[in-house]
């Protein structure tokens, strides 16, 4: 049962969605201009749930294939959580030949596999950021980034962290759904924030709408 300090109310929750679809909408449109390549969006997703459950909530969310390929990268600040970015485990391939790479019958496996891992970390570099960066931003504060990390597991036995998360607490959960126009590639993006930033995100949206009365 989620704890009634930690609650949103419908219209908490609304701006915080219409923040995200800023937020993330800044991502697609600053991904665009590399790729040149559309980005559609899903509705974002908010859901508040125990720290304890995070393996299980995030495997929850992606779909039944159980490989995947994951780029995680951490944000701290008054805002601070976990930002994952989740493609299916062949999605690396695709996201190379977006990125103009050819000749790819001349490379190693090994120099492929590093490929892969470079354009999934710039895709992530470019979401997770602006993103991120987009929200802090309306909402008056400022976050650093870990660099980011990926890793190929099944999300829902896999080694996510949770240093980040006090095992009674509370999280939230924002995320999207996202799909290259024109191309087989999907993918998921969470942000993930602990209590703690529960608490300033509730005061920095009541200050993010006194501006608008």
């Amino acid at each position: 049962m989620v704890a009634a300090d930690v609650q949103f109310s419908a219209l908490e929750k609304d701006i915080l969605q219409e923040l995200m679809n800023i937020g993330f909408g800044q991502a697609a449109a600053d991904l665009a201009q590399v790729i040149d390549l559309s980005i559609e969006l899903s509705v974002p997703d908010i859901q508040l749930f125990k720290a304890c459950e995070l393996r299980e909530h995030i495997g929850a969310g992606v779909d039944s294939v159980q490989e995947f390929s994951l780029v995680e990268q951490y944000f701290l600040g008054k805002f601070k959580g976990i930002a994952l970015l989740v493609f299916p485990s062949k999605a690396g391939k695709k996201l190379v030949s977006l990125f103009g790479l050819q000749n790819q019958q001349s490379w190693s496996s090994a120099h492929f596999d590093l490929l892969e891992k470079e354009a999934m970390v710039e895709v992530g570099n470019i979401l997770i950021g602006a993103c991120v960066g987009k929200i802090t931003e309306l909402l008056k504060d400022v976050v650093i980034y870990s660099p980011p990390r990926v890793m190929i597991e099944d999300v829902r036995n896999s080694s996510l962290p949770q240093n980040l998360f006090a095992p009674d607490s509370m999280a939230i959960s924002m995320k999207t759904v996202f799909h290259f126009e024109q191309q087989e590639i999907s993918g998921q993006l969470f942000l993930i924030a602990n209590q703690e930033s529960i608490a300033w995100l509730k005061s920095a949206l009541h200050a993010f709408m006194e501006q608008y009365e």
